[in-house]
C-alpha cells in the first residue's frame, strides 16, 4: 500500500484541522473528545502562571552542493570549539539517495526566547523544579495528558520519543 494511501485510511472519519492553535481554540477542541493529548509547551497550557521553562535553540543555515555526497552520511556532530556549526546534516543519506547533488544544513547554536522554536530544555536545577511544579499541575488535569518533548521538558531522540509515545499508549488507553 502506497503511504498516501495508508494516511488516508488511517485518517478516515476523522476531522483533521490545520494552522489550528490549541490554546487558542481551548474550550471548543476540549469539548470534541474525551480525551485529549497535548504535546505543546507545558508552561504554555498552565499560561505560564509559574514561570516560563527555558530552552536551547538552534538556527539552520542550508547549502546545496553541485557534488553528489558531501560527508558520507546523514549527519555528523562537531564538538570543538573552532567549529562554529554544531552538526551537519546531509539529507539525502537519510533516504539513501543518489541524486548528482546534494543538500547540507549546517547546526548552530542559538539562545532560545519565545517565538522561536525550543529545541533542548536547559538541564539546571531551577528549570527541573519549575517543571516539576507544572507536572503537579499536569498530574490533575482530569482528561488531558501530557507528552512528547515540550509537553514533558525533555531531550528525546527519535527512538525514544516513539517509545515513550507507544508507554503512554498503552497506560492512557
Amino acid at each position: 500500500m502506497d503511504t498516501q494511501r495508508w494516511l488516508k485510511n488511517l485518517l478516515d472519519g476523522i476531522e483533521v484541522r490545520l494552522n489550528t492553535d490549541y490554546l487558542e481554540h481551548k474550550a471548543e477542541l476540549d469539548a470534541l473528545a474525551d480525551k485529549v493529548v497535548y504535546t505543546g509547551p507545558i508552561d504554555a497550557y498552565f499560561g505560564f502562571k509559574l514561570g516560563t521553562l527555558e530552552y536551547r535553540s538552534v538556527r539552520f543555515e542550508n547549502e546545496t552542493l553541485d557534488i553528489p555526497n558531501f560527508q558520507g552520511n546523514a549527519a555528523v556532530n562537531y564538538t570543538d570549539r573552532e567549529t562554529p556549526w554544531t552538526r551537519i546534516i546531509e539529507h539525502k543519506h537519510f533516504e539513501f539517495g543518489a541524486q548528482p547533488t546534494t543538500v547540507v544544513s549546517r547546526e548552530y547554536p542559538q539562545d532560545w526566547h519565545q517565538g522561536i522554536e525550543p529545541y533542548y530544555p536547559m538541564e539546571d536545577e531551577k528549570n527541573r523544579m519549575r517543571y516539576a511544579r507544572y507536572a503537579n499541575l499536569a498530574e490533575r488535569e482530569v482528561k488531558v495528558r501530557f507528552g512528547g518533548r515540550l509537553g514533558e521538558y525533555r531531550y528525546y531522540d527519535m527512538q525514544d520519543t516513539v517509545r515513550s509515545a507507544l508507554a503512554k499508549c498503552k497506560e492512557w488507553l
